[in-house]
């Protein structure tokens, strides 16, 4: 197996979340050389025949089973909830506790790695941000938007655990607007055929395809890889550029407009977009990954052509 050292035997490594497309991608990959078991609440389809599932919500007591049972060496969390249309209390419980549950679990059963992604949104777009924002940068996401103040409580609680529990290796991905077979908010706003645009406004936009990303999670899972790690694929370009090169027809509208237009259909169930979706539109939030490809050697393998080429691919079963 290249760039990969092994305890010996068949590692296990547990994959929360496995149900959606990102979690059968990583799920996908990782089983060609680790034992994988997926732990999910919903039904699990479309995956190969070696991998374990277990149809549990991660914070009923009967997930201690799986790390009681098995001797796990890692832990991949997925499992967070990103449905801007889910109750905020419960939005937050599920992110919260889930992770504290699985990371509590961790802990008590001596799981020697533990990895979760998070989001380069964290830091927020703002007009102020620096070109590109370090790992140190101030996690300024949640200002305008309610939805990323659970990722950033979860990101800083992961943040904790890792300064308590120095014996295990915490691992914490921030990749940028991950794109490709998935049905994230980036995916969905590029399929778009007249997508929005704010005047005035044309950012510089990071995009990482998904298969880059579960790149980047093989390499957190090298023995010897700990810490916050910012994520990215190629150089960033204009959101005029990807939307021309992807054909659209972009609609530009003066952002009053287009606030009001969105915040009534999102009243109206018509939009899964909140109003401050708006501002990755309006401002930068660009990393620097300069971290993840000197300490973990990570490579993007997907250039922008490939990605926007794969934007017009529906998410598949895999």
């Amino acid at each position: 197996m290249t760039n990969r050292t092994r305890r010996g035997g068949n590692e296990k490594v547990v994959i929360t979340g496995i149900g959606g497309n990102f979690g059968r991608a990583v799920a996908r990959r990782l089983h060609r050389h680790y034992d994988v078991i997926g732990i999910d609440r919903r039904t699990v389809r479309h995956m190969p025949k070696d991998i374990d599932i277990e149809q549990v919500d991660i914070r009923r007591r009967r997930v201690e089973d799986v790390f009681r049972r098995e001797h796990i060496d890692a832990v991949v969390h997925l499992n967070i909830m990103h449905d801007p249309r889910t109750r905020q209390d419960e939005h937050h419980h599920f992110n919260i506790v889930g992770t504290q549950k699985i990371f509590g679990l961790c802990a008590e059963h001596r799981v020697p790695k533990v990895i979760v992604l998070s989001s380069a949104n964290v830091y927020g777009p703002d007009p102020t941000n620096d070109q590109f924002l370090t790992e140190e940068a101030a996690l300024m996401g949640g200002q305008n938007f309610e939805a990323i103040r659970d990722l950033i409580a979860l990101d800083m609680f992961c943040n904790t655990f890792f300064w308590r529990h120095p014996e295990i290796e915490t691992v914490i991905l921030r990749p940028a607007h991950i794109v490709g077979r998935v049905n994230n908010a980036p995916s969905k706003y590029l399929r778009l055929e007249r997508p929005p645009t704010i005047m005035g406004h044309d950012p510089m936009v990071q995009l990482i395809h998904v298969e880059d990303v579960v790149t980047a999670i093989e390499r957190a899972l090298i023995p010897g890889i700990r810490g916050v790690f910012n994520i990215a694929g190629p150089s960033p370009v204009p959101l005029s550029f990807i939307l021309d090169e992807l054909g659209r027809n972009p609609r530009p509208l003066p952002e009053p407009v287009l606030r009001m237009m969105l915040k009534t259909a999102w009243a109206l169930k018509m939009s899964d977009w909140p109003v401050p979706e708006l501002d990755h539109i309006k401002y930068v939030c660009m990393v620097d990954d300069s971290l993840a490809r000197s300490k973990m050697g990570f490579e993007h393998h997907f250039e922008i052509e490939d990605i926007l080429r794969d934007v017009e691919k529906e998410p598949r079963p895999w």
